[in-house]
């Protein structure tokens, strides 16, 4: 009998696939369309088996699909800009560029040896000019929409890699790159306004009806939606104003101070000159402390006096300034009013300041000792004038009309959601095309003249400037609307703006004169199926929305959401830990195809565990696949033997036989349904491997074989395991004597009528407790079944008195006796 040797049969049939272009996806087609897409990698490395989770589950999707009848993108790509490919590099002592393409080089060898069906004609590589050249065009276009802007301000700065990162970049105060404790600094950046998107980015979470609900409720908490009221507090002795936003106006009688973030201009400005030594002494302490960790509420509260006082708009109360190291500068206006008997964290800023705690709210019920700890719920308005004896929410209500038919306030909306912080202080990434002119100020580059290129003779290692600053060759140019001497911007873009599109140009990769062509990008998206990370709920997901809104607004593309589906992978860990060089704990792809065959891996990844949850490698589980794998294709070769040596009849199914049909069409339809419920591949393949050990005992016990269900079989199996393990589902296809590809058929349809079920198996119990088991006919009446379980147990229940018979239709028979 054939043996099964994948290391043979696997580059036989990746090269046919090549050779003929089956994955060449057509732009337009007869069929309906299809776009199956996996999130692209950073080439900063090789990959492990974590990473090929991700691409073998979108192959299972788009192989699935074809096979339906579907015309399928499933494009590839690199996202490889940005500090993971530009940190392995110098750490290597090579240039990014080479360094990112001898990396995407070998990449592409690991996933083309795992048979995905790509189509490569697609490729798209962020860090060459013909898609950076696109990237930048994006910018022009937000800039000219006034969606890009430069301002100066607190950045968030991470020492090791010396550069800025976004809010979305740093992980509970640590940078999300390489772990270091993030800093703040002063710098002027270039920033995406998304905050104007903020509730079209909310309100369209609503329509996402096929993305998970907790990756939505991570984008929700991120943009971070409060109604409340912006009051102005003047500062006493000045033409100054505070403004705060609140979403408490109903406790504004019980403000005994004012706080200010150590970034906020404010600082600077309002403090009186005898406490600016102290107040710039505290500064310079914040200025070293974790952001994220001063700001909890386990943190102990600390602060200055600046010197000055705001005056409350509607007691007149004379209010003490400070500057609090609990305040963020990044939420709300970087200014609070304090309430400490409201307030938890403003009550532990009081005590720790001699601050008087005043109590305008008390509980519906009982009484509440605002001394000892802070009342946070709802109440009755108490010590507020004439707002006295309302509650909270009529309260909050009543305040804000108040505000507003005085002028010193009004109703509003905020947003925890921040604006996009492009700058990059780094080398590798797309150039931003702007130029500075003395006399013209800030000069777009002209669409004509993109892109700008990043040069490859400069010095990259990093210093806390962008390493452009040292080249004179790229810094000098001549004004676009002067014709004067100009500087070029010499930052350069996050890769995050690099991966908020690429969706888009997979549709026309090789088109030079713009980024997409608007009539085909309407006709592939939105992304039917996107897969990928969950890491990835916040930074990318959010940024593609944001960047597919714009797109949207200028009249570009007929859609506003990228991607109609969504699929979150778990992670593989290997020792209880993510997957990690340092750690020494990766599964080389490599390593494992030239054991056992793309085809076990594929198998293995998807059988381990539900596809969503995060699963533990292990060595005697892929071995266990292997040998399914054998088994199964031995008794597929077996099958095929009996075929062709004519040692088959053709009559009369007899009982086992239509058992073992019955088996193969309920194993097809338990196989569409686990695909289409959820991606269930775990279930799907222990259903495949359930028919295989009764087809096992067909072959071995049987001494006459039945020609037509052995031809069925062989057809349907072959098709069935073609998603899961292609190489071997082609050449087995082959072998049965079809002269087409596997890839280019059809799903199997299961035959209802074989479903049919001839008998059914029952429990049989005495007064609950299982004594034995009947095998009846399906059409078999109540009475009949309950005689035949009668007679089951008689023995037992000798000389018993029979109470009554408790029938469950299909399941069991419960005799009570006495």
């Amino acid at each position: 009998m054939k043996e099964y040797r994948p290391h043979e049969i696997e580059p036989k049939w990746q090269k046919v696939w090549e050779e003929r272009g089956v994955f060449t996806t057509p732009q337009y087609s007869d069929k309906p369309k299809y776009y199956a897409l996996v999130m692209f990698p950073y080439p900063s490395g090789t990959l492990h088996v974590g990473h090929v989770k991700n691409y073998v589950i979108g192959d299972i999707v788009a192989r699935y699909k074809r096979m339906q009848g579907y015309n399928v993108l499933h494009p590839f790509g690199y996202d490889a800009f940005g500090l993971p490919a530009e940190n392995a590099a110098i750490a290597n002592k090579i240039h990014p560029k080479k360094w990112t393409f001898d990396n995407i080089n070998t990449i592409r060898g690991q996933i083309k040896k795992l048979g995905i069906s790509y189509d490569w004609s697609r490729e798209v590589i962020t860090c060459t000019e013909d898609y950076y050249k696109w990237t930048q065009w994006i910018f022009l276009k937000l800039y000219e929409a006034g969606l890009a802007y430069k301002k100066p301000g607190a950045v968030n700065w991470c020492p090791s890699c010396q550069t800025v990162l976004a809010n979305e970049q740093v992980k509970d105060g640590k940078c999300e790159r390489c772990g270091t404790p993030v800093t703040m600094k002063h710098l002027e950046q270039w920033y995406f306004k998304i905050t104007d998107y903020a509730e079209k980015l909310l309100e369209g979470l609503d329509r996402l009806e096929g993305w998970p609900e907790h990756v939505k409720t991570m984008q929700r908490n991120w943009i971070g939606k409060s109604t409340g009221a912006e009051i102005d507090f003047p500062v006493e002795g000045t033409d100054k104003k505070i403004r705060i936003f609140t979403t408490r106006p109903d406790t504004i009688y019980g403000v005994t101070f004012m706080a200010v973030a150590p970034e906020s201009p404010l600082v600077l400005e309002l403090v009186t000159e005898d406490k600016k030594a102290e107040v710039e002494a505290f500064l310079a302490k914040v200025a070293l402390e974790d952001r994220f960790k001063r700001t909890s509420l386990e943190a102990k509260k600390e602060g200055v006096f600046l010197g000055r006082y705001a005056i409350n708009p509607l007691t007149g109360e004379r209010i003490p300034i400070y500057v609090a190291n609990y305040i963020l500068y990044e939420y709300g206006t970087g200014a609070i009013m304090a309430v400490p008997a409201h307030d938890q964290r403003d009550h532990d800023f009081a005590k720790a300041y001699n601050l008087p705690i005043r109590q305008v709210i008390k509980p519906y019920e009982g009484e509440w000792n605002v001394e000892e700890k802070a009342y946070e719920d709802e109440g009755i308005m108490v010590n507020s004038g004439p707002f006295n004896g309302l509650n909270s929410k009529d309260g909050i209500e009543a305040v804000i009309k108040f505000l507003e038919e005085k002028g010193i306030g009004k109703r509003s909306v905020q947003y925890k959601l921040r604006d996009w912080l492009i700058s990059r202080q780094r080398y590798w990434g797309a150039p931003i095309p702007v130029v500075y002119c003395q006399k013209c100020g800030i000069v777009p580059v002209p669409e004509d003249e993109l892109p700008v290129r990043l040069p490859e003779d400069v010095e990259f290692l990093p210093t806390g400037q962008s390493p452009l600053m040292l080249s004179e060759e790229f810094k000098a140019t001549k004004c676009p609307k002067c014709g004067g001497p100009a500087q070029r911007e010499v930052e350069t873009m996050d890769t995050f703006v690099d991966s908020s599109w690429y969706f888009l140009r997979y549709v026309n990769p090789r088109l030079d004169d713009k980024p997409f062509d608007t009539k085909d990008v309407n006709y592939w998206l939105p992304v039917d199926q996107y897969i990928g990370g969950v890491e990835h709920a916040v930074l990318h997901l959010l940024y593609s929305r944001f960047i597919t809104k714009v797109l949207h607004d200028l009249g570009y593309v007929g859609f506003d959401e990228p991607f109609e589906n969504l699929f979150t992978q778990g992670m593989i860990y290997k020792d209880g830990w993510k997957m990690s060089k340092s750690k020494g704990n990766v599964v080389s792809p490599d390593d494992m195809v030239e054991k056992f065959g793309a085809d076990t891996l594929r198998m293995y990844i998807l059988f381990m565990a539900p596809p969503e949850k995060d699963a533990e490698w292990n060595d005697a589980g892929i071995e266990g696949v292997h040998r399914f794998l054998r088994r199964l294709w031995n008794n597929y070769y077996r099958i095929l033997e009996l075929l062709k040596s004519g040692q088959v009849e053709d009559r009369e199914l007899n009982k086992e036989e239509r058992q073992l049909r019955r088996k193969l069409h309920a194993m097809i339809k338990k196989i569409k349904e686990d695909i289409e419920g959820g991606f269930k591949f775990n279930t799907a393949i222990a259903g495949l491997m359930e028919f295989n050990n009764q087809l096992s005992d067909y072959l071995e016990s049987s001494n006459s074989f039945h020609a037509g269900l052995l031809n069925e079989i062989a057809e349907k199996v072959a098709l069935i395991l073609s998603p899961f393990a292609p190489h071997m589902a082609e050449e087995m296809w082959h072998d049965l004597g079809k002269q087409t590809l596997i890839v280019e058929e059809k799903w199997p349809d299961y035959d209802p009528s074989a479903l049919i079920e001839e008998e059914i198996t029952m429990v049989v119990q005495v007064n609950g407790k299982v004594r034995g088991k009947i095998v009846v006919p399906a059409e078999a009446a109540e009475e009949e079944i309950k005689s035949e379980a009668l007679k089951n147990v008689e023995k037992l229940i000798a000389g018993k008195s029979v109470e009554k018979v408790v029938y469950v239709p299909r399941k069991l028979v419960n005799i009570v006796v006495k």
